[in-house]
């Protein structure tokens, strides 16, 4: 049985759906010096989650692939967090995640034990390029989904020690932002690359 069908889980899941639905009324109300400040502080009240349908195959790909290592930048309140902890617990592995805000840090961990997911996945605080330079182990699966200028720099400081056939997600390519990471995602002769949605996945094929 998948663990998204645990009762926990589940009403987790909904839980944080319902709350990150509250973020354009988020948006609404701040002010507009928040509004022009171009700092990754102005991202802490918002949930900028995945969907229900992206979470689900997020967790499909992680599960399917049987990824036991996977790593995640940019959990913000842990919605994608708690998919790809439950596909890591299906397959007998480990989540390491990264958030660079205190509040949504406190916020994640809390809301892992809520789903008992705790003990599976590990909460990162701090800039994600010098918190993952300890990873030891190999990562099967990365989701890439916090500032999208650091996606190379994150997936470079990971690439060697991502497994032959291991899986990259990005999300939010639409940004301009993100333009160079698929372009090298693409160009790239050790990536097979595609786009579905608003996500890029590749596979790793040295």
């Amino acid at each position: 049985m998948s663990s998204l069908a645990e009762p926990a889980i589940a009403r987790c899941i909904e839980r944080l759906h319902q709350e990150a639905a509250g973020d354009p009324a988020r948006r609404a109300e701040r002010t507009q010096a928040e509004r022009d400040d171009e700092s990754l502080t102005r991202m802490g009240s918002l949930f900028l989650a995945v969907s229900r349908e992206e979470g689900r195959l997020l967790y499909l790909l992680a599960r399917g692939s049987g990824a036991r290592s996977i790593v995640e930048f940019g959990a913000s309140f842990g919605v994608s967090t708690v998919y790809l902890a439950a596909a890591a617990r299906d397959n007998g592995g480990r989540l390491v995640t990264t958030e660079v805000h205190p509040d949504k840090c406190a916020a994640t961990r809390a809301t892992l034990a809520e789903a008992g997911l705790d003990d599976i996945a590990q909460v990162l605080e701090g800039d994600a390029r010098e918190t993952l330079e300890a990873l030891e182990s190999e990562v099967d699966f990365v989701f890439l989904d916090g500032w999208k200028g650091l996606y190379l720099p994150v997936l470079d400081l990971l690439l060697p020690r991502l497994v032959a056939g291991g899986l990259v997600a990005a999300d939010n390519v639409d940004f301009e932002s993100a333009q160079p990471y698929v372009e090298r995602m693409r160009a790239s002769p050790e990536f097979v690359s595609h786009r579905i949605g608003k996500l890029e996945l590749s596979c790793y094929a040295p």
